[in-house]
């Protein structure tokens, strides 16, 4: 009886002072792809990476922005999108999210189908007050971007 008790005593003091625990994770889902951008799910909070096609002194190009998709944004920001195209005369279109304010900039053409959008990001954070603009897409592209 004494050695099955001081071998479950070993046993329990080197469990309860075990160093690898395991955690539980959540899945990544890249979603759609168009060149180098693209939209990256993780849980319920959706990151947009895209190309920025301004210069500056950082060493890569790719910028994102995210949100969580509360009451389905994820779906509303597409359909914003989307309604942007379609809009007569084409007009910016201006959303606040958690850290950044994105504009929704249209650029028209004699053909609706190669009208254009560009992601125009600022952070909301005086300090860093960083701001990049995003390749121009047409509507094909944000469909395959979003998966549509």
């Amino acid at each position: 009886m004494k050695k099955i008790i001081t071998l479950a005593t070993l046993f329990f003091s080197v469990v309860s002072f075990a160093q690898i625990k395991v955690l539980e994770t959540v899945p990544v889902e890249k979603l759609g792809k168009v060149n180098n951008n693209y939209i990256q799910k993780i849980g319920d909070e959706y990151t947009v990476y895209y190309t920025s096609i301004q210069n500056d002194d950082d060493s890569s190009p790719i910028r994102k922005f995210s949100f969580k998709n509360v009451n389905n944004d994820y779906n509303s920001l597409y359909s914003i999108i989307m309604g942007g195209f379609s809009a007569s005369p084409l007009y910016d279109i201006k959303l606040e999210l958690p850290n950044n304010y994105i504009w929704l900039h249209y650029t028209g053409s004699v053909l609706p189908e190669k009208a254009t959008v560009q992601f125009m990001v600022s952070s909301k954070e005086a300090s860093s007050a960083t701001s990049s603009v995003s390749e121009p897409f047409v509507k094909d592209q944000i469909n395959k971007l979003f998966q549509k």
